[in-house]
């Protein structure tokens, strides 16, 4: 797990009461060796040693992803694969002309940012991606947007929100930014923003210098998701898996949809239900599956044989007869012994 201990530089419970989701908040000189997370040389690497094509590596410019033949050459393999080849000298040309570069999922390529985001993921309960972006002139790669999901960021310029807790799937886009911004931030090595989603914003370097930073997008947990699971787990009731009236009388339509409506209000009633809700996300969450080569059919009595969990969301619950406990991870489920909880 990362040390950088990003919940307490957030504010910890009273964040979580009075900032999440709610108001953006400026940390100055939260983590003092921002290099720990990753540096230029660690950067260069990545491109130099990945195949990363777009989008999920890529260049942008004024809101618009570059085409990729601007900053790459197509290699075609003995098994009559295309790949696209970095091109630095092309890559320098297009980000000195203004371009960012965007590295998604950076957090499943360098272990430190990895950390990192599960750090986060521990402390919020929810899954966190982590992308990396540069940039090396005023020009702002995104222009004014907004995001779908909370970030922690830097190098910002902040506009409010027009429209509440917008999703990716919505029934309506948010409205025009204001004109003028809520607030105008410079941020330094080190330093943290915490922004809701929804909250229009714009990015760009300072004059002649260049910004590497990194966002960590945390993924959203809504009414609808909690609605959709529970559509699921209501399958054990007749009334939501018999067919659809849809051609019986207005009478019988009537009495079907009544049944529908005590079973979903009955289970809305219950007041554990979004413990249940957490501890089901929790206990499937895959996070980051590393395999366990080279051991593939069990492992060994080794005493020195290290054993590592990689989510950072399992949850353990009482076994139903109470001698024991339930740990679910990574959506597989194990009954120990009562130590077990230790």
């Amino acid at each position: 797990m990362s040390p950088l201990n990003l919940a307490a530089h957030l504010g910890q419970d009273e964040f979580l009461a009075q900032v999440l989701h709610r108001h953006y908040r400026h940390v100055p000189s939260a983590i003092p060796n921002p290099g720990d997370l990753i540096t230029w040389d660690d950067v260069n690497t990545l491109l130099a040693t990945h195949r990363l094509e777009p989008p999920r590596f890529r260049l942008s410019a004024d809101g618009e992803m570059l085409p990729a033949h601007r900053y790459t050459a197509p290699v075609t393999t003995r098994r009559n694969t295309v790949w696209q080849r970095l091109h630095p000298a092309e890559l320098h040309a297009r980000l000195a002309e203004g371009a960012s570069l965007v590295i998604d999922a950076v957090d499943e390529l360098h272990p430190p940012i990895g950390d990192a985001a599960m750090e986060l993921e521990q402390w919020l309960r929810t899954g966190v991606q982590t992308n990396l972006y540069a940039s090396f002139t005023p020009r702002e790669g995104f222009g004014v947007h907004w995001d779908d999901h909370d970030v922690v960021v830097i190098q910002i310029d902040l506009y409010g929100p027009t429209r509440t807790a917008p999703m990716y799937k919505d029934t309506n886009e948010p409205e025009p930014p204001p004109e003028n911004p809520l607030a105008e931030l410079v941020l330094h090595p080190g330093d943290m923003l915490y922004l809701p989603r929804g909250w229009w914003h714009s990015v760009a370097a300072s004059e002649g210098e260049h910004s590497l930073h990194l966002t960590f997008g945390i993924q959203t947990t809504t009414g609808a998701q909690l609605l959709s699971w529970l559509a699921d787990d209501l399958r054990r009731h007749d009334a939501l898996r018999e067919d659809l009236p849809v051609h019986a009388t207005p009478a019988q339509q009537a009495t079907y949809l009544e049944r529908l409506r005590k079973e979903v209000t009955a289970a809305l009633e219950n007041p554990g239900l979004l413990d249940q809700y957490t501890a089901t996300r929790d206990g499937t969450d895959l996070t980051r599956l590393r395999p366990s080569l080279p051991h593939i059919t069990g492992l060994p009595a080794e005493p020195d044989l290290r054993i590592r969990l990689t989510t950072t969301r399992a949850h353990i619950s009482p076994a139903p007869d109470g001698d024991g406990v339930i740990f679910r991870a990574c959506d597989n489920e194990w009954e120990l012994a009562k130590e077990g909880r230790r």
